[in-house]
């Protein structure tokens, strides 16, 4: 991939940027130094690639950071938008342990087609809603658009809950927007709808006393029409 004096200049200034922030670091702990890449970077990278970088480089934060950045600018990631969707915006207010799915309609808005190996996955630390694993996307051709479904069971207690999903390349780094799931668990739905349901039954199995209904064609009726 070639660049031009402008892009070449500015890439230069950011891996310097870079290099004089790391210059003020210093660690010796794995946890910390994925981190610190991923802070000092300033890209949604996981830890599972900010990791491999490092590991790559004997975990020298330096030598990660320059690694990355020349991977990035010889393999530019894809492009990804998602496409708005009136059920993909809306809070879903669920009974306790419900099942339900989750649709995503994500294009392709690059001028490539996607890799093999792209996936989707919840990307913190799941609290409620778990849906473990990764869900294997099409390679999307540019312009072309996919339903991405995710089924879901909801929680036991009360509570709002949210599910946080990226795109993934195989080597795991994130591309394309950011798609949330939003649910509010109501554990009082299930006895007000049962006692609804058993105030129904009562107005149907109610005995009425026809006398208090006159027959309006009873021609014995005095009070007939």
């Amino acid at each position: 991939m070639e660049m031009d004096d402008n892009d070449a200049t500015s890439a230069m200034e950011v891996e310097q940027t870079l290099l004089h922030q790391f210059s003020c670091l210093g660690t010796t702990d794995r946890d910390d130094l994925v981190n610190q890449l991923q802070r000092l970077l300033g890209k949604d990278i996981n830890y599972s690639t900010a990791s491999f970088f490092l590991d790559m480089n004997n975990w020298n934060l330096q030598g990660a950071i320059c690694s990355y950045l020349d991977a990035e600018s010889q393999c530019p990631l894809p492009r990804m938008t998602l496409i708005s969707e009136p059920e993909s915006s809306t809070r879903k207010i669920l009974e306790p342990h419900t099942k339900f799915e989750h649709v995503w309609t994500i294009s392709n808005t690059g001028s490539d087609k996607w890799p093999p190996g792209c996936y989707a996955e919840q990307c913190q630390p799941p609290v409620g809603l778990n849906r473990p694993g990764r869900i294997q996307v099409p390679c999307l051709t540019p312009g072309s658009s996919y339903r991405l479904v995710v089924d879901f069971v909801a929680p036991e207690k009360s509570a709002i809950y949210q599910s946080k999903w990226r795109l993934c390349v195989s080597d795991g780094t994130y591309f394309g927007e950011t798609m949330w799931v939003i649910v509010e668990v109501d554990e009082e739905r299930t006895s007000r709808l049962a006692k609804e349901l058993e105030a129904l039954r009562s107005l149907g199995n109610r005995i009425v006393d026809s006398s208090d209904c006159p027959n309006p064609f009873d021609v014995n009726n005095k009070q007939g029409l």
